[in-house]
Parts: C-alpha cells; structure tokens; sequence
C-alpha cells in the first residue's frame, strides 16, 4: 500500500514531516511519496523555483525508510491536477496496489469541488489527516461522498485499491510554510520549523543572492 502526499512543500517543514510519519506507521505503508507541486490550481503559485523546492524535500526524507521523492508533476507544463497525477501513477503501478491520497483537513473540506472527485476515489482512498474530535461536514456534496465512501477501519484500506475515506488522527504542528516564508522576509530565525539540511540551503540561498 503506497501513500500519496503532495503540496508545494514550499518550504518543506516538521508539520508536513511529522504528520506523514504518523500516516506512513498508522497504517503500516509500504511506501510514501512526496509529490512536489509544479503548477498549482487550488492554491497560490509557489514562490520557491522547483529545483529548490525539490532539493529541499530531498535533503528533508533522506535517510527515512520508505520515504521517497517523486518528480512527475515538475515535469509537467500545465497545472497539476490530483486526477492527472493518480492515473499516471496506475499506470505505473497497475490496478491493484492500494493508493492512499494524504490530505489535511482544510483541503479536504474543498474536496467536493475538485477536478472530478468521484474519478479520483476511483483511483486512490483518501486520508485525511486530521484532529481526532472534530465534526464532519453534515450536509452537501461532500457529505454525500462521505456516505457513500467513509470508514472508520484502517484495515479497510487495503481490502481494494480505492474508494475509501478515512480520517486518521496525526500530530498536529502549527507551522505553516507561509509563516516560514515570513520569518525569513523579517530576518527572523526559522531553526527547529524546519529540518536542519533544509535551514542550512535556505540560508545559503538567501547569502548567495545578497
């Protein structure tokens, strides 16, 4: 079983790192990929060029079991879209491998409007990081997806390759990469926000363009 997590990872940080690793134990994964933005649609461009950002993620993983970077959405010239990315991912690994799509909380309350959510449950399970404690939504499109595809057992996920959401309890840190983005524009220190690889190439960088 395979977990999926994307993001602009601009810059990578401990809550992106810490909460992944609770997922990637959670439910016993057998791998977890990275997907680094290129182009994003629901969210502002990222400011970071995509080698930086790549490296930085890179720098972040290395040496974690079963962590792993994966290229495919920089690569590509149009915006990256979570259905795009899921069927080149099939077609990769085929049809039986349990694809675990990772997504906080925020985005998954925007689910609903996304590029063709009912394909993409055809594709991978959702998980959605979360709080243990807090409500779900109790009515629209996207309650309507919960009852069709909510459960509660993570065992659930690996019965099929797809069609499951489940809410998985994770550590929350309240770091933002917006946050990091502003500490460094206010010549503040973002040491122990983000690993110490990824503090060390963001100074360099920031030296290197004085």
């Amino acid at each position: 079983m395979i977990g999926i997590f994307g993001g602009t990872f601009d810059p990578v940080h401990h809550g992106h790192l810490r909460t992944a690793l609770d997922v990637y134990e959670a439910l016993a994964l057998d791998e977890l990929r990275f997907i680094p933005l290129g182009q994003a649609v629901h969210r502002h461009q990222p400011q970071t060029p995509a080698s930086q950002r790549l490296a930085m993620l890179q720098a972040a993983i290395e040496g974690q079991a079963g962590f792993r970077v994966d290229e495919r959405e920089m690569s590509r010239p149009e915006p990256s879209y979570s259905v795009h990315t899921l069927q080149s991912l099939r077609a990769e690994l085929g049809n039986e491998t349990p694809l675990c799509l990772l997504l906080g909380r925020d985005a998954f309350l925007g689910f609903a409007a996304w590029h063709q959510p009912e394909k993409i449950l055809q594709l991978a399970h959702l998980v959605v990081m979360d709080r243990p404690g807090h409500d779900l939504p109790g009515e629209g499109a996207l309650s309507d997806l919960m009852q069709e595809h909510l459960t509660a057992n993570p065992a659930d996920l690996r019965t099929r390759p797809a069609g499951r959401i489940l809410f998985q309890p994770v550590t929350r840190l309240d770091i933002s990469s917006s946050d990091i983005r502003q500490r460094l524009a206010d010549g503040r220190s973002i040491r122990w926000l983000v690993p110490e690889p990824v503090r060390v190439m963001i100074q360099a960088e920031a030296a290197s363009t004085k």
